[in-house]
């Protein structure tokens, strides 16, 4: 029979066993699973365990993502140098099993300590590179990213005071590899034109291009095969784009063509696309589409107008809505309903329908001569069922009370509406919900909400959405009972006021 003391003993054993094992626990994994564990941590914090052992000081310096911008846990990572940057890479064994998959920088560098940096990288075989630096002066991009044969994709931006590309004839057969791009203040005084750079000679691989910030850049054409995904944007002085691709699938262009060029022009074949956002540039005087946009999901135009003359810009904006003809949604910023509704715009509105689109979201000032306009695009969407109104309520906007009696029809803008019941049926037999924001309860939106409440045979919910500037509650009340009373075409239609 064991006595207590032999007990307590055995008891002691088993349980310093379990100690012990529960020490080792995360030693005994392997090296992929402690990797995956110290890449969630903070660079600083993954560092410090490197102090335990030899296998754990290799594990950090084999680390597969080096992540600098995250070097402690305070939300504002202290400052670090090019050269700690350089050791920790120098340190590095050479290996293919350390090879580096990822490397994440923000710092302040001279051209000569970048190019070390990236060179060193490189010989890691380094496949993702994200750096963003400022430099004292402009610098070339670093020729170790051309020939490198492991790099898939890279983000280089410049925070001041930019970076020039090299030319077409000294990259031949490099980034051959690369899928990704991304590139931030490039500097182009020098090379005005980019019409063979991007093109599948020299990217053969490219899925996504980004552009950011590129001075001086004129005329650009992107044709790559297997490209997805383009964005340009803050290229002001840009007057001629071309994009082409049979795989695009998203293409995004903002705040470009602000040179007040005479001639300019965008020329677009992409037939597969699906997303189409054109926000912030002005507009161009010549617009063609090589190839009908049958895949169109979304699309959103917003418009600048740098000068008054509006001929060109009508037939330009005219061009470019009837190219998205295909779209499901479509998105019309404040200057593009502008130009419809101007003079000109309506004497040449006749866009082509769009049969596909189910939503539309416009944004206006809703003063009385953009009723017309808005007027011709329902009739253009003869199958939509949700439309957004976004109203602009500034200083410029020209508004007048509702202080009409609900069943007085003589006003203008009812009467108006009524004679377009005809020209859109069809968009008053499938509009489903409406939703106005800025309501400010005055004549315009007042008379559209009566008349689509009148003959919007399946609508189910119209929401109101009212303006900080409506601050009258009693007259707000007023309003809102009467729209509730109203007689409806569709006997499932709701009103909800917000």
């Amino acid at each position: 029979m064991e006595t207590r003391s032999v007990k307590w003993k055995k008891k002691m054993k088993k349980k310093k066993i379990v100690e012990e094992a529960n020490g080792d626990m995360i030693s005994d994994l392997p090296d992929s699973l402690i990797h995956q564990i110290l890449i969630l941590l903070p660079l600083q914090s993954a560092a410090k365990t490197s102090s335990l052992s030899r296998r754990w000081r290799s594990l950090f310096l084999s680390l597969p993502d080096l992540d600098f911008t995250s070097i402690n846990e305070n939300p504002k990572p202290q400052s670090f140098s090019s050269n700690s940057i350089y050791q920790m890479l120098s340190l590095r064994d050479h290996r293919d099993s350390n090879n580096l998959r990822s490397l994440r920088f923000r710092v302040p560098i001279t051209f000569t300590s970048l190019n070390s940096l990236i060179r060193l990288a490189v010989t890691h075989q380094v496949q993702d590179l994200d750096i963003e630096v400022t430099t004292k002066d402009y610098f070339n991009f670093p020729r170790w990213i051309v020939t490198s044969q492991n790099l898939r994709a890279l983000k280089l931006k410049s925070s001041c005071p930019g970076f020039r590309l090299p030319p077409s004839s000294s990259i031949s057969g490099g980034f051959q590899k690369i899928t990704s791009l991304s590139l931030s203040l490039v500097i182009l005084n020098n090379q005005p034109y980019l019409s063979d750079f991007f093109t599948d000679p020299n990217f053969p691989l490219l899925e996504k291009l980004a552009l950011e910030n590129c001075f001086g850049l004129k005329q650009l054409k992107v044709s790559c095969c297997l490209l997805q995904e383009f964005t340009l944007t803050n290229s002001l002085q840009l007057d001629g784009l071309e994009v082409s691709g049979n795989r695009l699938k998203r293409l995004k262009v903002v705040s470009c063509f602000h040179s007040y060029s005479e001639e300019s022009f965008v020329k677009i074949n992409t037939p597969n696309l699906k997303t189409f956002l054109w926000n912030s540039n002005a507009v161009t005087t010549s617009v063609h589409f090589l190839d009908k946009l049958v895949c169109l999901r979304k699309a959103f135009v917003g418009v600048l107008l740098l000068h008054q003359d509006l001929s060109s810009q009508t037939q330009s904006l005219f061009t470019l809505l009837s190219g998205l003809c295909h779209s499901y949604k479509l998105q019309l910023g404040n200057q593009s309903v502008e130009i419809l509704s101007s003079k000109k715009g309506l004497v040449k509105i006749h866009l082509l329908p769009f049969q596909n689109m189910r939503f539309l979201e416009l944004q206006t000032r809703f003063n009385r001569h953009n009723v017309q306009a808005l007027s011709c695009l329902f009739k253009s969407c003869p199958m939509l069922n949700i439309l957004l109104l976004k109203i602009i309520n500034d200083q410029i906007s020209e508004r007048r009370q509702w202080n009409k009696d609900l069943w007085d029809m003589s006003n203008s803008e009812i009467q108006y509406w009524e004679s377009q019941t005809c020209e859109v049926e069809s968009f008053l037999n499938h509009l489903e919900f409406v939703e106005i924001n800025g309501f400010l309860e005055c004549e315009n939106e007042m008379s559209l909400a009566i008349f689509l409440l009148r003959h919007g045979k399946a609508l189910i919910k119209m929401t109101l959405r009212s303006s900080f500037l409506c601050r009258d509650s009693l007259r707000r009340q007023m309003i809102r009972s009467q729209l509730m009373g109203f007689s409806m075409a569709s006997s499932k239609a709701k009103i909800s006021f917000q």
